[in-house]
């Protein structure tokens, strides 16, 4: 009975300081493909968390098109100028990295799932740079909402950490933290591979290491899922559609 109140009342204290670290929008701005509310208050079988993969155009994309996800946005997190603009983030003196805030139902994808397509996306090891984008902005990260989430990523960098040196990689560089402030990037930013007249590009450079298990992993998706992710292929997200993968489920 005592257990179960300290979980109930740690779930409330994450779920307040969650809507409390997230900078809201001056207005709102509905997401360009899924249509929802970029900074609507969290349902009850939401979560939301920051992956930065280098350039948040492309990351963005890989995100919202996995079943289950509710919203996506781009923002700044995890330097110390309040309300960054995107050219200050740029010079690379602010501190922040370019992140992907991820809404998530748990009812219909994990966080597994999500830390699969981050871990596979891109390359966490190359430290202040991902692919041709060079500079802190690009750096990899993941900024957790609760501790549960906390524990579940550093257990999959363990895991993942592993495989990758079985093929010659190095030491993962991606910065795990909690309850780190986002602020959401300008409006052209937000979905900018799914507007008219985008430039199709996406610096990521996956090691093309399959990211398999890790201690606490719950995945929901099934495997044809991850067959729209093809990291043979080159610039691979681009590549696919922006319309959202439908499951089988």
């Amino acid at each position: 009975m005592i257990k179960k109140i300290i979980e109930n009342l740690t779930f409330i204290i994450d779920r307040i300081y969650s809507e409390k670290s997230t900078e809201k929008l001056n207005k709102k701005v509905l997401h360009t493909i899924l249509k929802n509310d970029l900074s609507a208050k969290l349902k009850d079988n939401e979560e939301e968390i920051l992956f930065g993969c280098g350039c948040f155009w492309g990351a963005e994309k890989g995100f919202w098109r996995l079943p289950g996800v509710v919203t996506t946005a781009v923002g700044y997190a995890g330097g110390e100028k309040d309300n960054p603009s995107y050219r200050e983030v740029c010079s690379g003196l602010t501190g922040h990295a370019e992140v992907v805030r991820v809404v998530w139902n748990k009812n219909k994808v994990d966080l597994s799932d999500l830390l699969k397509l981050f871990w596979e996306c891109h390359d966490p090891t190359q430290g202040n740079r991902q692919g041709n984008d060079s500079g802190s902005q690009y750096r990899s990260v993941i900024y957790t909402t609760s501790n549960d989430q906390l524990s579940k990523a550093i257990e999959s960098k363990n895991s993942y950490q592993k495989d990758l040196q079985k093929k010659g990689f190095g030491e993962i560089t991606t910065d795990i933290d909690k309850d780190i402030k986002f602020y959401f990037a300008e409006d052209y930013h937000q979905q900018y591979l799914a507007k008219p007249g985008s430039r199709p590009y996406c610096s990521a450079m996956p090691t093309k290491v399959e990211f398999k298990d890790f201690k606490g992993a719950n995945f929901k998706l099934n495997k044809n899922i991850w067959s729209y992710y093809n990291w043979d292929i080159t610039h691979c997200i681009l590549r696919g559609e922006n319309t959202p993968i439908e499951s089988n489920l």
